[in-house]
């Protein structure tokens, strides 16, 4: 289990098989489903194949992607923070998703805060930014406090609606 990094109470962590269960729970959950979209988990097998697709094949083709943020009191895995390459956009993008049991809790913060920094300070990145939907006021609060500001409307597909594209210049 390689990791990213720690902070007072969590751990940043690669994703990997073992995992399934989380991510069908995850992308199944009512906000996944509103902010982000059905990916169409629908059992464990494709919730495998969405990591082996997705954060596992980035790990291979990028050196990051998404990671698991784990709770260091007891090891549950309550979100998704990472970075994302997507071909419709230049620059890298952090992203982040959690349990909604989960949030209110500050653990969205504390886990953009060590992906920001391993963007910048590890991954040398000069630019940072996201893709948020206009309507998730939650998300755009918590990009403006690790300093993302809004740049401009984006649409990255002529069949999806547009979204916000907020950016950090390091």
């Amino acid at each position: 289990m390689s990791q990213i990094g720690t902070s007072e109470r969590l751990i940043i962590r690669h994703l990997n098989l073992d995992d399934a269960t989380f991510i069908f729970q995850l992308l199944n959950q009512e906000s996944w489903l509103k902010f982000i979209g059905d990916k169409q988990i629908y059992n464990l097998a494709a919730a495998t194949k969405y990591l082996i697709d997705g954060p596992l094949s980035m790990y291979q083709q990028h050196g990051f992607g998404l990671f698991a943020v784990e709770r260091k009191s007891d090891g549950h895995v309550i979100g998704l923070c990472g970075l994302i390459k997507r071909a419709e956009l230049a620059d890298v993008d952090i992203g982040f998703a959690f349990l909604d049991e989960f949030s209110g809790c500050g653990y969205a913060y504390e886990a953009a805060l060590l992906i920001k920094d391993y963007a910048t300070n590890t991954l040398k990145l000069k630019r940072l930014v996201a893709i948020v939907n206009p309507d998730n006021q939650r998300s755009i609060k918590l990009l403006k406090k690790i300093d993302l500001h809004f740049e401009a409307p984006i649409c990255l597909s002529q069949d999806k609606p547009c979204l916000n594209l907020m950016a950090l210049t390091v």
